[in-house]
C-alpha cells in the first residue's frame, strides 16, 4: 500500500540515525518500526544480561556509594555537647 505520511521533525531525525547505523531503507525502518509499534511483530529476544558475582567485604545491602555519609554520621555523633550539669 502507498500513502503519504507527514512526520515529525524529531521522528524524521531519529529515522534518518536509524538510516545511517545500518544498512537498510527507510521503507524498511518505518515497516518495522510500526510492526513493533503496533504489537504486529514479535520481540526480539536478545541474551539474558549477566553479570559474574564477585567476593566484598561489604554484606549485601550496604550501599557503598554512602559509606562517606555514615562515616559524617558517626563522627557528629562523637562530637556531641555534654549534657549541661546541675548547679
Amino acid at each position: 500500500m502507498r500513502t503519504t505520511l507527514t512526520i515529525e521533525p524529531e521522528i524524521a531525525e531519529r529515522l534518518r540515525q536509524e538510516r545511517a547505523l545500518g544498512k537498510c531503507s527507510l521503507k524498511v525502518i518505518v515497516n518495522e518500526a510500526l510492526k513493533r509499534g503496533l504489537g504486529l511483530a514479535a520481540p526480539v529476544s536478545q541474551q539474558p544480561y549477566r553479570i559474574a558475582p564477585h567476593s566484598s567485604r561489604f554484606l549485601a545491602g550496604v550501599d557503598v556509594g554512602k559509606l562517606n555519609q555514615l562515616a559524617d554520621e558517626i563522627e557528629a555523633s562523637e562530637f556531641q555537647p555534654p549534657p549541661p550539669t546541675a548547679r
